[in-house]
């Protein structure tokens, strides 16, 4: 089956909805605009429900098959947030808000489940219960955390949860999947280092910070390198340092931050171990202090196997099994569906919105979603919750 022809029709209106979005970006828990233009399309759709203000921003829509709430029940995530990114793609419906911008994808991932809802609430081809979930602040916020310690599985009683995400690296209107870890945990990291500051032509005279921090830099990439099981994957990595105004000046104090990534638990304590050990074993061997912070954001994106099986039924039941692939290895790449998945079982997919091999990828300044795959991943959407939840 392709996609839904109902759907398909729906095509011009998601587009709509989602360049809307586009124009109009919203960070994390401020989707104050977007939360609303949800809810409101909900109710217009003919939702039995919807809930408003769950994790601040947070939108779930209720609804119920042909024969109303029979106990069965699944739901289906989207996220809303968008980052604070100049956008510079020069397009019509380009951001109109300075230093905002869906780079993401994220205004197409809530079209797609619009979209969805839309058709569900119109036809209502099931039996049990759907709850489509429009989530905030993927980005950075936790806002599936968020929405989880709120009691989303407990108000809204479901079997399963799903998300998707689009993914321009793959040709548009193919899936891609895997069972097990799909994305990595995260944490952010932080040091403060700190010696003596003075004049440059006297370093005898100081305790260099710059210098204790390039050691520190070094020597934390022996971690991965030395420390780990060659057959485990984690990152290290230092993305920021501020140190200094003048270059005849050493500074007191140097600030650096960056992130570190994996998939096993074991592998995470590791990291967060050696790092705080390195970081201010090196600065004292230098004469200089340090501080260490690693703060654990999102945990690893761990799809379920029979969730995962079901997810893929739908994926060909719509693009064909040609088109639905295999992911051989997960992404360093983190997602806070995550938190969702250590409470209910489910699966994330990737939907493949790549145009040609000069496509800016997601969290870039020139990225735009693919509106050719929204009737796509919204029929995808529909087809889960009729297969999932079928007519008796």
């Amino acid at each position: 089956m392709p996609v839904l022809n109902r759907i398909a029709e729906f095509h011009p209106e998601m587009t709509e909805w989602r360049q809307d979005f586009h124009r109009h970006p919203e960070l994390g828990f401020e989707e104050v605009r977007t939360s609303g233009i949800v809810a409101e399309k909900l109710r217009e759709f003919g939702c039995d429900e919807v809930i408003t203000g769950i994790a601040k921003t947070g939108v779930v829509g209720v609804i119920h098959g042909a024969k109303g709430p029979t106990g069965r029940a699944i739901g289906l995530r989207a996220d809303m947030d968008a980052l604070p990114i100049h956008e510079a793609t020069g397009l019509p419906h380009a951001s109109t808000i300075p230093g905002k911008m869906h780079a993401c994808g994220h205004d197409g991932h809530t079209a797609m489940l619009l979209g969805a809802a839309k058709y569900l609430a119109e036809t209502r081809n099931f039996d049990g219960s759907v709850y489509v979930i429009f989530q905030p602040a993927e980005e950075g916020g936790g806002g599936g955390g968020v929405m989880v310690q709120e009691g989303l599985f407990t108000r809204f009683p479901m079997e399963r949860v799903f998300g998707l995400h689009n993914w321009p690296g793959a040709p548009a209107g193919t899936f891609l999947w895997r069972e097990g870890p799909v994305m990595a945990a995260v944490a952010g990291l932080e040091i403060t280092v700190t010696g003596k500051g003075g004049h440059g032509a006297l370093p005898f005279q100081t305790v260099d910070p710059i210098v204790a921090s390039a050691a520190i830099i070094q020597a934390l990439q022996t971690i991965v390198a030395r420390n780990m099981d060659a057959a485990d994957a984690g990152v290290i990595t230092i993305g920021s340092i501020h140190a200094g105004e003048a270059g005849n000046v050493i500074p007191e104090v140097v600030k650096m931050t960056g992130t570190a990534r994996w998939f096993l638990p074991e592998v995470g304590d590791l990291l967060e171990r050696r790092f705080k050990e390195i970081v201010t074993g090196v600065a004292a061997s230098l004469g200089a202090t340090a501080e260490p912070v690693f703060r654990r954001a999102y945990p690893a994106t761990i799809n379920e196997g029979d969730s995962t099986r079901l997810a893929v039924r739908a994926a060909e039941t719509i693009a064909g099994a040609a088109a639905v692939q295999h992911m051989d290895k997960p992404t360093m790449g983190a997602e806070d569906f995550a938190f969702m998945l250590e409470a209910k079982a489910g699966s994330y997919l990737m939907l493949g919105g790549g145009r040609g091999a000069n496509d800016a990828s997601v969290h870039h300044p020139l990225y735009d979603f693919n509106d050719e795959i929204l009737p796509m991943g919204a029929s995808y959407w529909a087809t889960l919750a009729e297969q999932l939840l079928p007519r008796e």
